[in-house]
């Protein structure tokens, strides 16, 4: 099973923080997006010199505000300079975010997701080969490519677009038209077999794509060997899950493990600042359940109990915590040796 681990760096750190990584013995390195643009970093990691060449993906790069002729482009540079090991996760965010945060306009977002896949994907096959592109949707029309603006088939191809999903609608979303499945990182063994592989198995069947589903399942990981160091990854551990769980649209995860009326809960503390109350609420059942918890071993068991059925591919987390090279070294080797 390969690993792709955050690259956690700002843009003037990424190449530094992303040979720290590979060296580790990750397979490849993922941005969100965060404090900062979610495809500098991946620019400076695969254009310096000192990075040796892996796959690069952004998980996720907000769609919606976007215009897909952006994300084409990004994505066929990306592909330039990783030399073909770039993918491009696109992710809809939820409604305050998009519509208070980056000022976009938000409305049936599933329905703008297909676009925005489709219409970037459009563009892309367009450049590759040639055609004329003809992408008109409902939210967005692409009719205009006049031969300045193409920059001709990309010599490694075209990347991959994927699809970051939690809800059943999303989910069967991304099965119809993305080449992968981002599982959204907030959610447990249950609610992954009883809620997201259904409705994988929906999309699917009415798949407009050519291609495989690629599936990319996401962990939370509190992850230490001492005690002081276990405490510390829970902790960071805990603030993620409190927030995510406080999100109505996350609150289906809650559900599947019958922990639903938390959310409200959860929110309602979110809104006055009361974080260590809202982390107090996440308790050891919950932590185990929600995240993937214990030594690097312990952890690389859990990752191949989880997911090892599903993907040949994991990406994981370490929120608010650093747990150093020397463990990222040895739960690769330990994943290496697991799934063997």
């Amino acid at each position: 099973m390969k690993l792709d681990i955050q690259l956690d760096a700002r843009p003037d750190q990424a190449a530094t923080r992303a040979r720290e990584l590979l060296e580790a013995g990750v397979d490849g390195l993922f941005t969100f997006e965060g404090p900062h643009d979610v495809f500098l970093p991946l620019i400076v990691a695969a254009g310096s010199s000192d990075v040796p060449p892996t796959d690069l993906m952004t998980n996720v790069a907000i769609a919606l505000p976007r215009s897909p002729m952006h994300l084409a482009h990004a994505a066929y540079d990306l592909q330039l300079l990783s030399k073909g090991r770039f993918r491009l996760g696109l992710g809809s965010q939820i409604k305050p975010h998009v519509e208070n945060r980056y000022g976009a306009t938000w409305s049936r977002p599933a329905a703008r997701m297909r676009e925005a896949v489709l219409a970037t994907k459009a563009i892309l096959t367009a450049w590759q080969d040639g055609t004329r592109l003809d992408f008109r949707g409902e939210f967005t029309r692409h009719t205009l490519m006049p031969p300045t603006f193409v920059p001709g088939p990309n010599p490694h191809g075209l990347p991959p677009v994927l699809m970051g999903a939690l809800g059943p609608l999303m989910t069967r979303t991304a099965a119809q038209v993305a080449d992968g499945l981002l599982v959204m990182p907030f959610h447990s063994h249950k609610h992954i077999r009883t809620n997201t592989l259904p409705a994988v198995e929906e999309g699917l069947r009415e798949r407009e794509t050519p291609g495989e589903l690629k599936v990319y399942p996401q962990a939370i990981l509190a992850m230490g060997r001492t005690p002081e160091e276990q405490e510390r990854a829970d902790l960071g551990v805990r603030g993620l899950l409190a927030f995510y769980g406080s999100t109505p649209a996350y609150r289906p995860v809650l559900d599947a493990e019958g922990w639903g009326d938390l959310q409200p809960e959860l929110n309602a503390l979110s809104k006055t600042g009361a974080i260590m109350e809202m982390i107090a609420k996440v308790d050891e059942r919950m932590l185990a359940t929600l995240a993937v918890r214990g030594t690097p071993e312990e952890c690389a068991a859990e990752l191949h109990r989880r997911f090892g059925d599903l993907t040949d591919r994991v990406c994981t987390y370490f929120p608010g915590y650093d747990p150093g090279t020397q463990q990222i070294r040895d739960l690769v080797t330990a994943l290496v040796t697991v799934t063997a």
